[in-house]
């Protein structure tokens, strides 16, 4: 499962330095935004995963 997450979260990042990309060279700072708010999902996501995984872990210990 960590595999697939890291794969798609991979691909998030390399879509938003794509965006931001294309945003410094348009001068666009509305794709600026979009490349900002995809690097932070991405982030985020792999936030979640380590929190649950680690609340699961208790959970299963404790149980």
């Amino acid at each position: 499962m960590l595999i697939t997450i890291l794969i798609f979260v991979l691909a998030l990042v390399a879509w938003s330095l794509h965006l931001m990309q294309e945003a410094v060279s348009k001068q666009e700072f509305s794709l600026m935004l979009a490349g900002t708010l995809v690097a932070m999902s991405a982030a985020a996501m792999l936030i979640v995963y380590f929190i649950m995984d680690n609340y699961m872990g208790y959970i299963s210990s404790v149980a």
